[in-house]
């Protein structure tokens, strides 16, 4: 079966590190060429946060939702189209899993 005739395909990326987002920024554009009707998000904690903020990218950050818990630490803040979670990450990706989002540990 083509990923594309995948119907309500939700896809989490969840990126840790920097190293992770540069995979999951990849993954992401990759997946949606495949299966464009895809619903995919970014979601980073941790020491991605700081690589996120530093290092815009055009071409994922409207999908990229940051870990508030991190931001709070880092004592940053978000502008658009990047997007703060309402709860920390890991409760956000447990939640997600929960409603039948595939997680992918970039």
């Amino acid at each position: 079966m083509d990923l594309s005739e995948i119907d309500n395909l939700h896809v989490v990326l969840h990126a840790p590190t920097p190293d992770a987002l540069a995979r999951a920024r990849n993954n992401a554009v990759n997946l949606l060429k495949d299966a464009p009707q895809a619903n995919v998000r970014i979601i980073v904690n941790s020491k991605a946060v700081a690589a996120t903020l530093d290092d815009p990218n055009s071409e994922t950050d409207a999908i990229t939702w940051v870990c508030p818990n991190t931001l709070k630490n880092l004592d940053r803040c978000v502008s658009a189209p990047l997007r703060v979670l309402a709860q920390g990450a890991v409760s956000e990706l447990v939640k997600m899993q929960s409603e039948g989002w595939f997680y992918i540990r970039a």
